[in-house]
């Protein structure tokens, strides 16, 4: 009987505990993806089958077709091709421009030093309020910001140099993820006045801009921390033999940091796709995405569940795609940095 149970090596389990495990991981896969299978039977089912009950056998319980999804790609295509499209384009640009520079700037927080004084950062914070300023009085844009940079040029070279007080990397590292931790309602209205004095609102460069600043934290923060686990003695060894920091980082770190790299950028581009609150203040027709969509869906006819599913589904599968093409790369990225001797 304790052979059932007895371990026959640190890394394997015995019969009975075998057995148990792939009994608890069945049924968690069950939890996870029946809520998939019951989005792709309901996007079969006619108005009467979702009203009569839940019916679970296409073929045996219900006559699949494929009226919803005829309905949402050909009936609708104006009214659905457009937003996907936005949401691609939005989603993928944002997540990649969020990587390049969240990845760069994680980089330099690791392996540079960094001592900006408190005061040229408050000096710098007034002059951006007081661009604001200018443009609220209807300034023109290059005026304001042409001022501000000779202010900011000004005071810097007259008071600046007098402050001592310095901050570090990791004080940089929390102001940038505090950025973050500020809820986007608190912001969407001065984002919405900037875009509409601009001339952008309602078109996908406000929405990518918007991402990209939203996102840029989650990459450093993540980044950060990946790139602190690469061994610095590879780029010692580089350095030796002449290279530039700008080719260590791209033909060194880069290669190593590709399953960090792939699982930041899914994470990113999570966020960026199912982003709701942002782009229902700053697009309307020619930049909505999928989330305004299935919410117009939803409030202009009701909870049809058999439309709504086949909305949801061209939403989600091209996302879990990319994740299971991306699987290795998404399971070394995460765990980095989950255990440190």
């Amino acid at each position: 009987m304790r052979t059932l149970f007895r371990r026959r090596s640190a890394l394997d389990l015995g019969p009975v505990s075998k057995a148990i495990s792939y009994v608890l991981l069945v049924a968690w896969a069950f939890v996870v993806l029946f809520p998939l299978y019951w989005l792709a039977i309901t996007s079969l089912k006619q108005p009467i089958d979702v009203d009569s009950g839940p019916v679970y056998l296409p073929g045996v319980d219900f006559k699949p077709t494929l009226d919803a999804w005829k309905y949402i790609l050909v009936d609708l295509q104006s009214d659905t091709v457009r937003p996907y499209v936005n949401t691609v384009v939005v989603g993928l640009s944002s997540a990649l421009i969020a990587l390049i520079l969240g990845s760069s700037a994680a980089y330099a927080l690791v392996r540079f030093r960094y001592s900006p004084r408190v005061g040229v950062i408050g000096l710098f914070v007034g002059c951006i309020l007081f661009t604001i300023v200018a443009l609220a009085l209807s300034a023109a844009v290059p005026l304001a910001v042409v001022s501000a940079a000779a202010v900011f040029l000004i005071l810097y070279q007259t008071v600046g140099r007098r402050f001592k007080r310095v901050l570090g990397n990791s004080d940089v590292a929390f102001w940038l993820i505090s950025q973050r931790m500020l809820p986007p309602v608190a912001v969407v209205i001065p984002i919405y006045v900037l875009f509409q004095r601009v001339g952008l609102l309602d078109t996908r460069q406000a929405l990518i801009i918007t991402y990209v600043a939203t996102n840029l934290p989650i990459v450093v923060w993540l980044m950060r921390d990946y790139f602190s686990n690469v061994p610095i003695e590879l780029e010692e060894s580089a350095a030796v033999d002449g290279a530039s920091p700008y080719r260590i980082f791209r033909s060194i770190v880069l290669p190593v940091a590709v399953p960090g790299l792939v699982a930041t950028f899914l994470f990113v581009l999570v966020f960026a796709w199912n982003e709701y609150l942002l782009a229902l203040f700053l697009s309307s027709a020619n930049a909505q995405t999928m989330p305004l969509t299935v919410a117009a869906q939803n409030a202009t006819r009701g909870p049809q569940w058999w439309y709504m599913s086949v909305l949801i589904l061209i939403m989600i599968l091209p996302v879990i795609a990319m994740a299971v093409a991306l699987e290795r790369y998404i399971s070394r990225g995460i765990l980095v940095g989950a255990v440190k001797g």
